[in-house]
């Protein structure tokens, strides 16, 4: 063991890098006609039943570039800061695995389509941290080994399905400018939510439509002054933001004791390659992790090069959506919301552009904005928990989210009755003002009823009413309910506590 090995460790400093697979949501392949299993018309497909000849790698058979991946690569780059090179090219990547039919795979090794970009990471503890992203490019993926027959029987040898080979794979690479396994989780998520705004990729993890490959070591401080790096070790093919803590967490509480046991320092030929065991917890060894000379890259001869020229950077640039980070801030700065709301409602594309639409048809600005946001965040995702489904399947259109806030922000519709209206309407075209007025569920604007109802709750109340009338403002409830109860549900509890509040001198 090298004498260094047997220092003391005053301190480590977690590194991360991090790669990304995503896989497009193309209906065709990258380089074939053939469906593509990233596209939902063409989910849980039979085994090999998207194969073309050029897949299978038969002979005389040629590629041709799929454009619309290679936009959907550049919405991606732009989206994260990246330079789009106006020249890029295809190389091919040579390996041997089963389910590489051709032997190597197109990718794109020097000249990537992005690169050179930097993203603002709202940290988990609060703040940004600037991630650098050193590029972003296109490759096709792999065929998937299977090792179990139908009817879970295990299988001794290897079952190719080539479904997925062939399809178009964006691979984006970060700087190890991650600090944390929680950092890293953050980027990712964004990453995804990113993805799928620009509706490159439906983002289904269970199906791996995103594939994290972190590469993680550790900056050593010795007592002696002296500083070393531990080799970096890539964790390949998580498809879960669980699994891509846990592999960075274990790596982390590791590496120091590897460190110790065989005195090996970050350099070249040190890399290795780990799976992660997710019921054990720990990271297991698969390989010394090849360099890239022993890939053989080459350039591709059957494809030129891909140029980008202003008019076609210009088409792609304008096809980019108002992206995550940006809603928001502005729903936070701009609606009043809370940072939470912000998130929940930005959490899933489909519910963010309906809350967009029931702002819309509300009129607009911060007012309908809040009003809208708190509705679909309180009374709506009720309606669509039971339901199971999103909040823009729950039954309601826009135009009546928008009916409904109206008639509470008019104080016409009671909070204890916006539930019963929800039900009364999901799956209709009916306005919500029209059902609300045939089911009797407005509130009753006669102040001389309400003003009835409020003697005589403070009058079988008077316990309460002193309680108010003393400073305890909780004592109010009581009477606020007693009178809702004597309106059977058609007053407006804010009006009523206001009323309240009125009769009882020195409540306030």
């Amino acid at each position: 063991m090298p004498a260094a090995a047997t220092a003391d460790i005053v301190s480590s400093r977690l590194m991360v890098g991090l790669e990304i697979h995503v896989e497009l949501a193309t209906r065709t392949k990258m380089f074939t006609r053939a469906g593509s299993p990233g596209s939902p018309e063409f989910y849980d497909q039979e085994p090999n039943a998207l194969v073309t000849p050029l897949v299978a790698a038969l002979p005389g058979t040629l590629p041709v570039m799929n454009r619309r991946a290679v936009e959907m690569s550049m919405m991606v780059g732009m989206a994260l800061g990246c330079s789009v090179a106006r020249r890029s090219k295809w190389d091919r990547k040579n390996y041997t695995y089963p389910d590489l039919p051709k032997g190597y795979q197109i990718s794109q090794y020097d000249l990537p389509l992005c690169h050179g970009g930097s993203f603002g990471l709202a940290l988990p503890e609060g703040g940004t941290r600037t991630i650098g992203i050193v590029r972003a490019h296109l490759e096709e993926d792999t065929g998937k080994l299977g090792h179990e027959l139908p009817g879970g029987f295990r299988y001794e040898g290897s079952l190719v399905d080539l479904n997925r080979a062939g399809t178009p794979l964006l691979e984006v690479v970060t700087a190890p400018d991650f600090g944390s396994a929680a950092e890293v989780v953050a980027f990712a998520q964004e990453l995804r939510s990113i993805c799928r705004f620009l509706g490159v990729t439906e983002g289904i993890m269970q199906k791996g439509h995103m594939r994290f490959e972190p590469n993680v070591n550790l900056v050593l401080s010795l007592a002696d002054g002296s500083e070393v790096r531990t080799p970096v070790v890539e964790v390949k093919n998580l498809n879960s933001f669980k699994a891509l803590r846990g592999a960075i967490e274990h790596e982390a509480s590791v590496q120091a004791a590897r460190w110790r046991a065989d005195g090996r320092t970050m350099g070249p030929g040190t890399k290795s390659t780990r799976g992660w065991d997710d019921e054990r917890g720990v990271t297991v060894l698969q390989r010394e992790k090849e360099d890239a000379h022993d890939y053989r890259y080459f350039p591709d001869p059957d494809l030129v090069p891909v140029v980008v020229d202003d008019a076609w950077l210009a088409r792609v640039r304008a096809e980019i959506p108002e992206l995550p980070a940006a809603r928001r801030a502005r729903y936070v700065g701009e609606y009043g919301l809370e940072r939470k709301d912000a998130d929940a409602l930005v959490e899933e594309r489909a519910a963010c552009l309906f809350f967009e639409a029931c702002v819309a048809a509300a009129g607009g600005g911060a007012k309908a904005g809040y009003a809208c946001g708190k509705f679909l965040l309180n009374q709506l995702s009720k309606r669509a928990n039971e339901l199971g489904c999103p909040l823009d399947r729950a039954g309601l259109s826009a135009g009546q989210v928008a009916g409904i806030v109206a008639l509470r922000e008019a104080g016409t519709l009671g909070a204890q009755n916006a539930d019963a209206l929800v039900a009364a309407l999901a799956g209709t075209a009916d306005a919500a003002k029209d059902a609300a007025d045939r089911l009797g569920l407005l509130v009753v604007q006669d102040d001389a009823s309400l003003d009835a109802w409020v003697d005589q709750a403070i009058a079988a109340n008077p316990q309460a009413a002193a309680d108010v009338r003393a400073g305890k403002g909780a004592a109010i409830g009581r009477i606020v309910g007693a009178v809702m109860k004597l309106a059977g549900g058609k007053a407006d509890a804010k009006t009523v506590n206001a009323r309240i509040m009125q009769r009882l001198p020195g409540g306030g």
